[in-house]
């Protein structure tokens, strides 16, 4: 049986890591979506189940003690993070999966799985991100100013992933994402 493989990507707030999973998902039909956990309220037009698993964050705290996470992080605090059972499923049947986390947990997945692909969703600029961030209308200026922060500190992560996609074309990066899970997948 082939062997499942992982592909992580990771992006700063408002890079449009979650879009472009979206698409790419839609494109590798072969590649199972990871749905994370996390403590967050669903934004307007999320979907429980589907985008991400709500949970208290004392159910969260939970699955941490039992060990049946394989990796969580804290961010703008809220807890997120990759349910371990299905990650291990889902490689076991030779499927390949998508996971969409920070960067911390990409390095700890990286840690547990030596050969899994990370790819990094770099913004043109911090100026282009800033105003990503601002058009978005989700978050407080205070909330804008310390996303960007974060993401200053995440954009040093970019040399340790495999691949750094810019995000300056949604399309066109949907299209580079696509084409490297695709010669990953078959072994190149």
């Amino acid at each position: 049986m082939k062997k499942g493989r992982i592909f992580v990507i990771s992006a700063p707030s408002g890079c449009g890591k979650t879009t472009i999973c979206k698409r790419v998902s839609k494109r590798v039909k072969s590649l199972v979506p990871s749905i994370s956990k996390t403590t967050r309220p669903p934004r307007p037009g999320e979907k429980r189940e589907k985008d991400y698993h709500y949970v208290s964050r004392r159910l969260f705290e939970k699955e941490i003690k039992k060990d049946n996470l394989l990796e969580w992080e804290e961010n703008f605090g809220y807890l997120y993070g990759t349910p371990k059972r299905f990650v291990l499923k889902t490689l076991k049947k030779g499927k390949s999966l998508l996971l969409s986390i920070d960067v911390k947990g990409a390095m700890k997945v990286k840690k547990i799985f030596p050969e899994s692909t990370l790819i990094f969703i770099k913004p043109p600029s911090i100026k282009e991100l800033s105003r990503r961030l601002k058009s978005r209308n989700t978050d407080a200026h205070t909330a804008v100013k310390n996303r960007l922060n974060i993401a200053k500190k995440e954009v040093k992560f970019a040399p340790r992933y495999n691949y750094i996609v810019v995000n300056k074309k949604l399309e066109k990066a949907v299209n580079e994402v696509v084409s490297i899970i695709k010669k990953k997948m078959k072994g190149r």
